[in-house]
């Protein structure tokens, strides 16, 4: 039996619950992964998952083999990525994690760039707003927009994200267009459920207003308010990233141009210094060169 390889498929069973999805996603068959899983409880001597027609969990033993495995698992992916070939390959294996938004913007088109420079590297990339530890999840690099990043992670500033107020032009032209931030209270608001579901902060000069939002329609996620206010749906705020093409076509218009909403910074984040293989700093040093010329 390949322990690794059985390693592997424990800890996708451990992180779906489901023997099927597990197999879905290793390309693999549903049979495969569960003789996989039964020979490393054979190897172990301990029953490692309670199966029932539900749902997969972890036994007491299953938690202290998850725990090592992933720490095999990381060292031998750190073994590979920092093997170089005479060639100056870099080898392996990223994992990476970013926002649906940044994904679909911008990171997809800079991690295809970067994969046609580097042909022997691998790039997994998951996406979701939801916070991810980043060694429990064997994350290399998360990319996530914050005015304050997680003081436990080592932050690498790639640009700066601003983000303006936008509706349909429709919209505007049935409900008018807000002369001042208060009227904005007496619009449909599209707020995004984790950053300025309540408050709106503006700021014109030395001017600086809060503005209590009652939203009709919130989410978890820009894409889809970006997407309700293209409907008409009323007022969003959006970075520019997503909103830059759509006011140059003319799809979507800036409300109270002349006010300002806070800037935050697009962060490169990753555990630690130590250690950190030659594809990832690679990668940082290309993320921050290319995103250095970007128009957000």
């Amino acid at each position: 039996m390949d322990r690794l390889t059985a390693m592997k498929v424990f800890c996708e069973v451990a992180a779906s619950g489901s023997f099927s999805a597990t197999a879905d996603k290793l390309d693999m068959s549903r049979a495969m992964v569960t003789r996989y899983v039964g020979e490393l409880e054979l190897w172990l001597e301990a029953r490692l998952l309670q199966r029932t027609t539900r749902r997969v969990t972890l036994t007491d033993a299953g938690e202290n083999c998850l725990r090592r495995s992933q720490q095999m698992l990381a060292l031998m992916e750190n073994i590979e990525e920092e093997t170089i070939s005479h060639d100056g390959e870099l080898r392996g294996q990223l994992r990476l994690t970013t926002s649906m938004s940044f994904g679909h913007a911008h990171l997809a088109g800079a991690i295809s760039e970067f994969l046609a420079l580097h042909p022997q590297l691998k790039i997994d990339l998951n996406v979701g707003d939801s916070a991810v530890n980043l060694v429990e999840a064997r994350i290399d690099l998360a990319i996530r927009i914050s005015s304050a990043p997680d003081p436990a992670l080592i932050a690498r500033p790639l640009a700066v994200c601003d983000s303006v107020l936008i509706a349909s032009p429709g919209y505007l032209a049935e409900h008018g267009i807000p002369q001042k931030p208060e009227a904005i209270t007496h619009h449909r608001c599209l707020s995004h459920a984790n950053f300025g579901r309540s408050i709106w902060s503006l700021t014109r000069g030395t001017e600086k207003v809060d503005i209590a939002v009652t939203s009709r329609f919130s989410a978890n996620e820009a894409t889809i308010l970006l997407n309700a206010a293209l409907a008409g749906g009323g007022i969003a705020l959006q970075p520019t990233y997503l909103a830059n093409a759509y006011l140059a076509r003319g799809e979507l218009q800036i409300v109270l141009p002349e006010w300002q909403v806070p800037a935050m910074t697009i962060y490169a984040l990753y555990p630690s210094r130590r250690h950190l293989s030659p594809a990832v700093r690679t990668l940082l040093d290309f993320l921050v060169a290319r995103f250095a010329v970007v128009s957000w």
